[in-house]
């Protein structure tokens, strides 16, 4: 299978993931067939890219860190209480947290049991939402990021559980935003931007209430939008001021954010959102997580259709921890526009002189 583009898709294409809405059930199934109708209320529902079937790609699948049933089990818990905060009925809103703590370690663990038994450890998140799904899917990607670098820098299961806890619920806040405000495309008044940024102190407040949270979760909300080098919110913290769960969490933040579509931008691609990150170490960011972070996460994900500096085009069908700017290629079509009589692949790195010049 590969990744395409939505406006790239021809009428008659075969859908090779299933495609979710935001309380985590399919909206369609693989195997689906795209017609110009579907296509269309996909493009309305704010999907861009799918993965579809192809004989040349037959064989690629996407690395995925968690498994379907993991992720549904996430995604039912996080639209449960996101619902439930976002209603008008104070009463509704807290009975529907009894335990809050229990339900989200019950989540995490099935998370992090699906991390934990991967040969590597090796970011894969490919999962296809609806834009109303953004809320809920973000926060999962941010745990399975943070609890993948928490791995790598040898926490244990108490200092991993406090983390991930932390990262499903980093952005609870956000439930007290006018949806208005989240909803605008274009930019943000002083007053509006006023209003969002009082969602890491709003996420704090309703979680250091919870009895069965550890304080340090709850801390990954307030501190999330702070900044190595003090020019965050909202206590302008710099540095080792602001706990290494937050910091761990901003960086799956901001990556997994630039790397999502948004109602007012196109999403980047992973590379881009790489190159971001290290431009913002020891600014934005701790150059050494930093380093740390990208060195899990592959900049050209498995089934990713890219453009070769030979003119050749392929789609990525393997991934190396050790080199994950030099992926393994299957080539779909050639440099003279032709179709290969056979698929082949070509290993980057063992051809220095081909470089990936981008994503198409």
């Amino acid at each position: 299978m590969r990744k395409v583009q939505l406006d790239r898709i021809q009428p008659g294409a075969t859908l090779a993931k299933p495609i979710f809405r935001e309380d985590g059930n399919v909206l369609l199934g693989a195997g689906m067939a795209l017609s110009e109708r579907f296509i269309q209320r996909l493009s309305d529902l704010g999907v861009d890219i799918v993965y579809i079937e192809d004989e040349l790609t037959a064989g690629i699948e996407p690395n995925e860190t968690l498994r379907d049933e993991t992720r549904r089990k996430a995604t039912e818990a996080m639209h449960k209480l996101v619902t439930a905060q976002m209603s008008q009925n104070a009463a509704l809103g807290r009975a529907a947290r009894p335990e809050l703590g229990r339900v989200f370690r019950s989540v995490f663990s099935e998370i992090l049991n699906d991390v934990m038994t991967r040969d590597d450890v090796f970011a894969g998140l490919s999962q296809i939402n609806t834009h109303d799904s953004y809320l809920f899917q973000h926060s999962i990607n941010v745990a399975v990021l943070a609890g993948i670098i928490g791995i790598a820098k040898g926490y244990n299961r108490n200092q991993l559980e406090e983390l991930g806890i932390g990262a499903l619920l980093f952005d609870i806040g956000m439930t007290k935003v006018p949806r208005a405000i989240l909803d605008k495309k274009g930019p943000l008044t002083a007053e509006e931007r006023a209003v969002m940024q009082r969602h890491a102190a709003d996420g704090y407040d309703l979680l250091r209430k919870e009895h069965d949270l550890s304080l340090l979760s709850a801390h990954c909300a307030l501190q999330h939008h702070e900044r190595y080098d003090g020019s965050g919110y909202p206590r302008g913290l710099r540095g080792g001021e602001i706990h290494e769960y937050a910091q761990i969490i901003a960086i799956a933040d901001v990556f997994d954010a630039l790397t999502s579509a948004r109602s007012y931008r196109k999403r980047y691609t992973p590379s881009e959102a790489i190159e971001f990150l290290f431009a913002a170490g020891n600014t934005y960011f701790d150059l050494e997580l930093v380093r740390l972070f990208c060195s899990h996460v592959s900049m050209y994900p498995v089934s990713t259709t890219v453009l070769l500096s030979t003119g050749q085009i392929g789609v990525v069908a393997r991934n190396f921890q050790v080199a994950v700017h030099r992926p393994v290629i299957r080539v779909i079509r050639e440099a003279g526009g032709g179709t290969p009589a056979e698929p082949y692949e070509i290993d980057l790195r063992d051809l220095l002189h081909v470089t990936i010049v981008r994503e198409i």
